[in-house]
């Protein structure tokens, strides 16, 4: 096979987007939100993984969080992979990291990038539903779960447990 018909190959496949995000939480349990210019509802930080860089979703995730909140810390332990799909968009595979607990210093060090964010909020389990649109709701809700019970890893369709 010559590199233009691998090149060929290559471009023929189906496209996946892949995303990352950490789940911050405070002392009392509350989830760190943040809220986007470019799109409606609330959101964890994290965005698109470059893998055109060769950047995985571990790497994605601590960069993301540096970017969009000022925080770059150690990104903890796999909670969560979402395949998730819908019409008129390709699936995305969603990987949600636990980013721990933030101390009081560290609330008080969030620097929001404003070209991406207009603000940030810390919020309870049970408001999180209001404010985190489909399956991206039920994702947060899977990993605190996960957290809660000490489990392993979820994986997840469309927000839904699998198995």
């Amino acid at each position: 096979m010559t590199t233009a018909d691998f090149a060929a190959y290559i471009a023929s496949l189906p496209r996946v987007l892949v995303g990352a995000a950490a789940l911050f939480r405070d002392a009392e349990g509350r989830v760190l939100l943040v809220e986007p210019n470019y799109r409606e509802g609330w959101g964890l930080p994290g965005g698109t993984v470059e893998s055109d860089d060769g950047e995985s979703p571990r790497q994605g995730a601590r960069r993301e969080t540096a970017e969009e909140i000022g925080l770059d810390r150690e990104i903890g332990r796999l909670l969560a992979v979402d395949w998730s799909s819908g019409p008129g968009r390709p699936p995305l595979v969603a990987y949600l990291y636990d980013g721990g607990v933030l101390g009081e210093d560290d609330l008080k060090a969030i620097r929001l990038q404003e070209d991406e964010l207009l603000s940030w909020r810390m919020v309870a389990r049970a408001d999180l539903p209001e404010l985190l649109l489909g399956n991206l709701g039920r994702r947060v809700l899977a990993a605190l779960d996960v957290i809660e019970s000490g489990a392993g890893t979820v994986e997840l369709e469309n927000g839904l447990p699998v198995g």
